[in-house]
C-alpha cells in the first residue's frame, strides 16, 4: 500500500511539473510574433538559443556540474539540438512570418503530444493498441481538414512548416524525456544548448550584422521570453515531469497547450478567430486525448 501511495505521489508530482512546462510553452507563439516585430525570423530562432545557452552555462557552473555531456550520450543530445534548439524554433518562426497566425499555429501544432507519443513508441519499441494508431490518424485528418478549410482548399507553405516544427519538437521531447530518467531535466536542456553554441553563436553574429534590427520594447520582451522561458526555463519542469510522472501520463498535460495559446493570442495579440478554429482545436484535443489514453 505504501509503495502504491509513493507511485501516486510521483505521478501527480510529475503531472504538476509538466503542467508548469506547458504553461511556459503556451506563450511561445505570441512571444515569437512580438520578437519578429524587431528582428529577422532566423535571428529570433537561433539568437534565442544563444541567450538560453549563456544562462545554461551559468547554471552548470553554479552547480559545479560538467559543462559538456558524457561522450556516449552525445548522439542523443544532437537529436535534441536538431529538434528543439534548431528545428522547432526555425520552422515555427518561418511559419508565423509566412502569414500563419498564432491561433492557427496552435491548432496545427496541437497534434504534438500524439507525434511525441509516436516517437516514444518507435524509440522504445512499445506495442500500443490499435486504438492508438486510429486516434493518431484521426488527429492527422482533423489537422488536415482544418488547414484545408483555412487555406481555401490548399495546404499552404506555412502549414508544411508547422508540420516540420511539430515533428522536430516530438523527436527532441522524446529524446529529452529518455535522458531525463537518468539526468536532471535542467541539465538535459543545458547540455543541449551548450552543445549547440559552436553553431548558434557564429550564426547569430552573422545574422545580427546582415539583417535589419529594429529593437523595441515589445520585440525585446518577446525575444527575452522566447530565449529565457520557451528555450530554457520551461524545459526544466517539463523534462522533470516526463521523467517523474512518465512520458505517457505527464505528457497528457500538453493537451491544454493549444487552448492556452489561443487565449494568449486573443489577450496579447488581439487575434480574432471564429468557430472553425475553436472546433479544430477541440477536435485535435479529443483525438490526442484518445492516443494518450490508448498508449497509457
Amino acid at each position: 500500500m505504501r509503495r502504491g501511495a509513493v507511485r501516486r505521489r510521483a505521478a501527480w508530482r510529475g503531472t504538476a511539473l509538466a503542467s508548469l512546462g506547458v504553461l511556459a510553452f503556451s506563450g511561445s507563439f505570441p512571444a515569437t510574433v512580438f520578437a519578429m516585430e524587431g528582428f529577422d525570423p532566423y535571428l529570433v530562432a537561433i539568437g534565442r538559443a544563444v541567450l538560453a545557452g549563456a544562462i545554461a552555462l551559468v547554471f552548470l557552473a553554479v552547480a559545479r556540474a560538467p559543462l559538456l555531456p558524457p561522450r556516449e550520450r552525445l548522439g542523443s543530445y544532437l537529436v535534441i539540438v536538431a529538434g528543439v534548439v534548431f528545428g522547432f524554433p526555425v520552422f515555427s518562426g518561418l511559419a508565423l512570418d509566412s502569414g500563419a497566425s498564432a491561433s492557427h499555429a496552435a491548432v496545427v501544432v496541437g497534434l504534438l503530444p500524439a507525434a511525441t507519443a509516436v516517437c516514444a513508441v518507435l524509440r522504445a519499441g512499445e506495442r500500443p493498441r490499435a486504438l492508438f494508431w486510429v486516434s493518431c490518424g484521426l488527429g492527422a485528418v482533423c489537422v488536415t481538414a482544418f488547414t484545408l478549410s483555412r487555406g481555401g482548399g490548399h495546404v499552404t507553405g506555412a502549414d508544411l512548416l508547422l508540420v516540420a516544427a511539430l515533428v522536430s519538437a516530438a523527436a527532441g521531447y522524446t529524446e529529452g524525456g529518455r535522458l531525463a530518467r537518468e539526468t536532471p531535466g535542467w541539465r538535459v536542456i543545458s547540455y543541449a544548448l551548450v552543445v549547440a553554441l559552436p553553431l548558434t553563436v557564429p550564426a547569430t553574429a552573422v545574422l545580427a550584422l546582415t539583417t535589419e534590427v529594429r529593437p523595441g520594447v515589445a520585440s525585446l520582451a518577446g525575444f527575452a521570453y522566447a530565449g529565457l522561458v520557451s528555450m530554457f526555463l520551461g524545459f526544466i519542469p517539463w523534462y522533470a515531469g516526463l521523467a517523474t510522472g512518465g512520458i505517457a501520463r505527464a505528457g497528457q498535460t500538453q493537451l491544454v497547450q493549444p487552448l492556452l495559446t489561443l487565449s494568449w493570442a486573443w489577450l496579447l495579440l488581439g487575434e480574432r478567430f471564429g468557430p472553425v478554429t475553436v472546433a479544430g482545436a477541440f477536435a485535435v484535443l479529443a483525438c490526442v486525448a484518445m492516443t494518450q489514453r490508448a498508449r497509457s
